[in-house]
């Protein structure tokens, strides 16, 4: 596999279990791209959904993607604090072009505070049924939400106190160097 370089735009897709298409982002760049971790920033990128809607994001996010990990960590920086939201999902695979990962509808959003949420069970045991997840992949799914709840509690990683913000000083650096 190759690993995105530092300052390479790239696009990232998520998908559904059953393969089709579930959301685009247009434009992120690359901050550090290793064999196991992948960080990057957007920014106003154009986002499509897989009916064909567009939306745009309202702030900077730094994304954080772990090759071992069933989850992915979107850290957004909004004026009263950072805002986390975490994708269960499969490990990423870079193609050359674009991350790529299965959605697996349950998510948790962590608030400045720390405190979090684990949301859409509902949606997500609706998809088990629907797209028949086998139930290797739900004990997955189980055991990476425990492991992402300890890190937040533990705020490591991605949830470490200056974690974003250091990443974001990177992203504006490239971009100021870009210029």
């Amino acid at each position: 596999m190759r690993v995105p370089r530092e300052g390479e735009e790239i696009q990232i897709h998520s998908y559904k279990h059953n393969g089709h298409i579930h959301r685009v982002w247009q434009e992120t760049t690359i901050l550090k791209g290793t064999q196991y971790i992948v960080i990057g920033c957007n920014d106003r990128t154009l986002v499509t959904e897989s009916d064909g809607r567009t939306w745009l994001t309202r702030e900077p996010a730094i994304t954080y993607f772990h090759s071992q990990y069933w989850f992915n960590i979107i850290g957004m920086l909004r004026e009263d604090g950072i805002y986390y939201y975490c994708n269960l999902s499969s490990p990423f695979v870079f193609d050359g072009e674009a991350i790529k990962y299965i959605d697996y509808d349950l998510d948790i959003k962590v608030y400045p505070d720390m405190t979090y949420n684990l949301l859409d069970e509902d949606e997500y045991e609706q998809h088990k049924r629907e797209m028949s997840y086998p139930n290797v992949i739900d004990h997955i799914l189980r055991r990476n939400v425990e492991k992402l709840i300890g890190m937040i509690r533990a705020k490591k990683g991605p949830f470490a106190p200056e974690f974003v913000h250091n990443w974001y000083k990177r992203y504006t650096t490239i971009k100021s160097n870009e210029r």
